[in-house]
Parts: C-alpha cells; sequence; structure tokens
C-alpha cells in the first residue's frame, strides 16, 4: 500500500479522534488478500478500552468506504498500542512517569542505551534514573525509541 492510503487513513482517523480525548499513535497495513488496517489510539491520562476501540472502528470504517479507499474487502483492527510497542508520541511518556523503561538514544553520532526509571517529563525531554546516584537527562530529539519494561509484581 502507498503512503497516500495510510496518510489518508491517518487523516480520517484524526476526525475520528477529534471528538474524544485519544489520539492517534499509528496507522499500519499489512498485505495480503484481505488488507488488514491496524490503527493505533491512547490517551494523555489513560488507555482505551475495547468499547471505546470498537466504536472508533465502526467511525473509521464508516469514512473509508465513504471515501472508497479499498476495493474489496478490508479488516480494520483498533486498539492501544500495548506494552511490547515503544513510546511513538510524546505524549504517551507522562502517563509512563515511574515506569521502568528501555531507551535507545543518539549522542555525538554514537548509538547509547540506556535502562531504568522514567522520573521526569518536560516539554524538551525525559529524565531517567538509572540508580540513586545517577540520572540521564534525553532530549527528545535525540530519542530513538522508547519501550516499557514491564513488571508483574
Amino acid at each position: 500500500m502507498t503512503n497516500s492510503v495510510i496518510n489518508k487513513i491517518s487523516e480520517l482517523a484524526e476526525s475520528v479522534l477529534s471528538t474524544t480525548d485519544f489520539f492517534l499513535v499509528d496507522v499500519e497495513i499489512k498485505g495480503g488478500d484481505t488488507p488488514e488496517i491496524w490503527v493505533s489510539v491512547d490517551g494523555e491520562d489513560r488507555g482505551v478500552n475495547m468499547d471505546e476501540c470498537a466504536e472508533i472502528s465502526n467511525e473509521l470504517g464508516f469514512l473509508m468506504d465513504a471515501h472508497e479507499l479499498f476495493s474489496g474487502h478490508y479488516r480494520i483492527n483498533v486498539s492501544s498500542p500495548g506494552l511490547d510497542r515503544p513510546l511513538i508520541d510524546r505524549r504517551q511518556y507522562p502517563k509512563n512517569a515511574g515506569r521502568k523503561v528501555e531507551v535507545k538514544y543518539e549522542q555525538d553520532g554514537e548509538d547509547l542505551k540506556v535502562e531504568g526509571i522514567l522520573q521526569e517529563v518536560t516539554e524538551k525531554g525525559i529524565a531517567v534514573e538509572i540508580n540513586e546516584q545517577t540520572t540521564v537527562n534525553l532530549p527528545f530529539e535525540d530519542l530513538v525509541e522508547t519501550k516499557i519494561i514491564p513488571s508483574f509484581k
């Protein structure tokens, strides 16, 4: 699928989400005889539940059909990004403060990685506490990937 189709789905999803307290994280299209459209949504202060995903899916599907984006059948899946997905949008960071993270970042042309507790989120970046004596401040523009490390306590 072309980027123009993904861009159009993103645009339609944004319009659906504009009346909610959720935001679009990502749109993916997985090929096959029946294309699968994966739409990830999240909230700044909370996650999205199954009923909300179903409602967003219904509205988005209606708009996609109206815009005739696919000539045949397709499948749409709306969900929260899930723990195994990296944080993509800056709005995902504040609600994850206090959680353990693995952050890949670039500094002076070098790829680095740090693991610790996401302590603080500002407009400019994040602070990750590696241990009681060491906290690393990372600007958003240096971040390559941030993943939550689940804790099963």
